[in-house]
């Protein structure tokens, strides 16, 4: 039997998803925290943002339930929306 611990952000805001995933820059656009999806992949790929605690390059990078991002004080995590 496996089981998986995750320590709950105490300032982390919930985006609650209705898919299996959402894509990094699509989640930083859902929560509001850029503008654009110009913006969020420029803030990928400079290295301005986080997954899961690890500066994360990956524009493209899947999110699922569990899974946090931050950037600039902003910390989200992704949530079934059930």
């Amino acid at each position: 039997m496996k089981v998986t611990v995750t320590k709950k952000q105490p300032n982390a805001t919930p985006l609650a998803i209705h898919t299996e995933f959402i894509k990094l820059q699509d989640a930083m656009k859902y929560a509001n925290i850029v503008y654009s999806g110009g913006e969020a992949k420029q803030l990928i790929l400079d290295g301005a943002v986080k997954v899961n605690g690890e500066v994360c390059l990956m524009r493209g990078k899947k999110l699922y339930p569990g899974d946090t991002f931050s950037f600039q004080g902003h910390i989200i995590v992704i949530e079934n929306d059930t």
